[in-house]
Protein backbone atom coordinates (compact mmCIF):
# COMPACT_ATOMS: atom_id res chain seq x y z
CA UNK A 1 0.00 0.00 0.00
CA UNK A 2 1.11 3.71 -0.58
CA UNK A 3 1.26 6.42 1.91
CA UNK A 4 1.17 10.21 1.70
CA UNK A 5 2.84 11.40 4.90
CA UNK A 6 1.52 15.48 4.93
CA UNK A 7 3.41 15.54 8.39
CA UNK A 8 5.88 14.76 10.51
CA UNK A 9 4.94 12.71 13.03
CA UNK A 10 6.90 12.73 16.25
CA UNK A 11 6.45 9.94 18.68
CA UNK A 12 6.61 10.98 22.50
CA UNK A 13 6.22 8.94 25.59
CA UNK A 14 7.99 7.59 28.45
CA UNK A 15 11.53 5.70 28.15
CA UNK A 16 10.76 1.89 26.81
CA UNK A 17 7.47 2.82 25.12
CA UNK A 18 8.72 1.84 21.82
CA UNK A 19 9.64 4.72 20.27
CA UNK A 20 12.83 3.99 18.45
CA UNK A 21 11.05 0.36 17.84
CA UNK A 22 7.87 1.43 16.59
CA UNK A 23 9.56 4.31 14.79
CA UNK A 24 11.65 2.59 12.53
CA UNK A 25 8.63 0.00 11.63
CA UNK A 26 6.23 2.99 11.12
CA UNK A 27 9.31 5.11 8.54
CA UNK A 28 9.36 1.72 6.80
CA UNK A 29 5.91 0.52 6.39
CA UNK A 30 5.24 4.29 5.08
CA UNK A 31 8.18 4.80 3.39
CA UNK A 32 9.65 7.46 4.99
CA UNK A 33 12.30 8.53 6.34
CA UNK A 34 13.06 7.69 10.16
CA UNK A 35 14.73 10.11 12.25
CA UNK A 36 15.79 9.95 16.11
CA UNK A 37 16.77 12.94 18.06
CA UNK A 38 18.47 11.46 20.65
CA UNK A 39 21.09 10.38 17.76
CA UNK A 40 20.88 13.31 16.24
CA UNK A 41 22.42 15.30 19.39
CA UNK A 42 24.77 12.57 19.44
CA UNK A 43 26.32 12.80 16.06
CA UNK A 44 26.69 16.57 16.56
CA UNK A 45 28.02 16.49 19.79
CA UNK A 46 30.14 13.48 19.25
CA UNK A 47 29.82 11.77 22.69
CA UNK A 48 26.65 9.77 24.36
CA UNK A 49 23.74 11.34 26.23
CA UNK A 50 25.39 9.83 29.33
CA UNK A 51 28.36 11.94 28.45
CA UNK A 52 26.51 14.94 27.71
CA UNK A 53 24.35 14.72 31.07
CA UNK A 54 27.79 14.08 33.00
CA UNK A 55 29.73 17.37 31.82
CA UNK A 56 27.08 19.86 30.55
CA UNK A 57 24.27 18.90 32.25
CA UNK A 58 20.54 18.44 31.22
CA UNK A 59 19.56 22.36 30.87
CA UNK A 60 22.60 21.76 27.99
CA UNK A 61 21.35 19.00 26.60
CA UNK A 62 17.56 19.92 26.65
CA UNK A 63 18.67 23.02 24.78
CA UNK A 64 20.42 21.15 22.14
CA UNK A 65 17.49 18.80 22.06
CA UNK A 66 15.48 21.70 21.31
CA UNK A 67 17.28 22.84 18.30
CA UNK A 68 17.54 19.29 17.11
CA UNK A 69 13.84 18.85 17.13
CA UNK A 70 13.18 22.40 15.69
CA UNK A 71 15.74 21.95 12.52
CA UNK A 72 14.81 18.48 11.72
CA UNK A 73 10.64 19.23 11.85
CA UNK A 74 11.79 22.40 9.36
CA UNK A 75 13.96 20.07 7.35
CA UNK A 76 12.38 16.43 7.03
CA UNK A 77 9.03 15.01 7.14
CA UNK A 78 9.06 11.45 8.57
CA UNK A 79 8.78 9.57 11.64
CA UNK A 80 10.70 11.70 14.89
CA UNK A 81 11.54 9.65 17.96
CA UNK A 82 12.53 11.96 20.57
CA UNK A 83 13.74 11.81 24.26
CA UNK A 84 11.69 10.60 26.47
CA UNK A 85 12.05 14.33 28.14
CA UNK A 86 11.91 16.11 25.07
CA UNK A 87 8.44 17.41 25.18
CA UNK A 88 7.86 18.16 28.56
CA UNK A 89 9.13 21.43 27.17
CA UNK A 90 7.07 23.88 26.32
CA UNK A 91 9.03 25.44 23.22
CA UNK A 92 9.39 21.46 22.24
CA UNK A 93 5.47 21.23 22.43
CA UNK A 94 4.62 24.23 20.40
CA UNK A 95 7.43 23.55 17.35
CA UNK A 96 5.79 19.90 17.40
CA UNK A 97 2.24 20.95 17.13
CA UNK A 98 3.20 23.71 14.61
CA UNK A 99 5.21 21.44 12.29
CA UNK A 100 4.17 18.02 13.00
CA UNK A 101 1.90 15.90 14.94
CA UNK A 102 2.49 14.47 18.52
CA UNK A 103 2.05 10.91 18.99
CA UNK A 104 2.08 9.25 22.85
CA UNK A 105 2.82 5.72 22.67
CA UNK A 106 1.37 5.68 26.41
CA UNK A 107 2.53 2.36 28.22
CA UNK A 108 1.80 1.21 31.65
CA UNK A 109 4.36 1.23 34.25
CA UNK A 110 4.87 -2.15 34.28
CA UNK A 111 5.39 -2.65 30.93
CA UNK A 112 8.31 0.19 30.57
CA UNK A 113 10.04 -1.37 33.73
CA UNK A 114 10.08 -4.39 31.93
CA UNK A 115 11.65 -3.02 29.04
CA UNK A 116 14.34 -1.03 30.46
CA UNK A 117 15.05 -2.58 33.97
CA UNK A 118 18.23 -4.00 32.27
CA UNK A 119 19.43 -1.32 30.02
CA UNK A 120 23.06 0.91 31.51
CA UNK A 121 22.04 3.68 28.74
CA UNK A 122 19.36 5.47 30.57
CA UNK A 123 21.39 8.14 32.71
CA UNK A 124 17.55 9.17 34.18
CA UNK A 125 17.58 5.94 36.17
CA UNK A 126 21.00 5.34 37.94
CA UNK A 127 20.03 6.10 41.04
CA UNK A 128 19.68 3.46 44.06
CA UNK A 129 15.67 2.78 43.37
CA UNK A 130 15.84 3.00 39.42
CA UNK A 131 12.40 1.39 39.59
CA UNK A 132 11.05 4.28 41.73
CA UNK A 133 12.56 6.50 39.96
CA UNK A 134 10.65 5.49 36.64
CA UNK A 135 7.41 5.68 38.51
CA UNK A 136 7.93 8.85 39.49
CA UNK A 137 9.17 9.89 36.32
CA UNK A 138 6.09 8.44 34.80
CA UNK A 139 3.66 10.48 37.10
CA UNK A 140 5.28 13.40 36.36
CA UNK A 141 5.28 13.50 32.86
CA UNK A 142 2.04 11.72 31.95
CA UNK A 143 -0.17 14.66 32.04
CA UNK A 144 2.23 16.26 29.76
CA UNK A 145 2.24 13.70 27.45
CA UNK A 146 -1.65 13.67 27.50
CA UNK A 147 -1.00 16.83 25.58
CA UNK A 148 -0.30 15.26 22.63
CA UNK A 149 -2.33 15.26 19.27
CA UNK A 150 -3.03 11.40 19.37
CA UNK A 151 -2.39 8.73 21.77
CA UNK A 152 -1.95 4.62 20.76
CA UNK A 153 -1.71 2.36 23.74
CA UNK A 154 1.05 0.11 23.69
CA UNK A 155 0.43 -3.56 24.88
CA UNK A 156 3.10 -5.98 25.76
CA UNK A 157 1.38 -8.73 23.46
CA UNK A 158 1.85 -6.39 20.37
CA UNK A 159 5.09 -6.75 18.01
CA UNK A 160 6.78 -3.82 16.86
CA UNK A 161 4.69 -3.90 13.55
CA UNK A 162 1.59 -4.47 15.37
CA UNK A 163 2.44 -1.13 16.84
CA UNK A 164 3.10 0.38 14.07
CA UNK A 165 -0.44 -0.70 12.62
CA UNK A 166 -2.05 0.88 15.79
CA UNK A 167 0.20 4.28 15.24
CA UNK A 168 -1.18 4.57 11.23
CA UNK A 169 -5.07 3.75 12.46
CA UNK A 170 -4.47 6.29 14.50
CA UNK A 171 -2.98 8.96 12.10
CA UNK A 172 -5.70 7.98 9.30
CA UNK A 173 -8.07 9.21 11.60
CA UNK A 174 -6.13 12.79 10.50
CA UNK A 175 -6.20 13.62 6.95
CA UNK A 176 -4.00 16.32 7.23
CA UNK A 177 -1.25 14.13 8.50
CA UNK A 178 -1.78 10.62 6.67
CA UNK A 179 -3.47 9.71 3.69
CA UNK A 180 -3.75 6.13 1.90
CA UNK A 181 -2.75 7.04 -1.67
CA UNK A 182 -5.49 6.05 -4.44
Amino acid sequence: MAWNLKKTVVLVGMMGSGKTAVGGALARILGVPFLDSDTEIVRAANMSIAEIFQRDGEPFFRQKETQVITRLLETERGILSTGGGAYLAEANRQVISGKGVAVWLRAELDLLWNRVKHKTTRPLLRTDDPKATLTALAEAREPIYALADLVVDARAEYSIDDMAGQVIEALLTRPDVLERKR
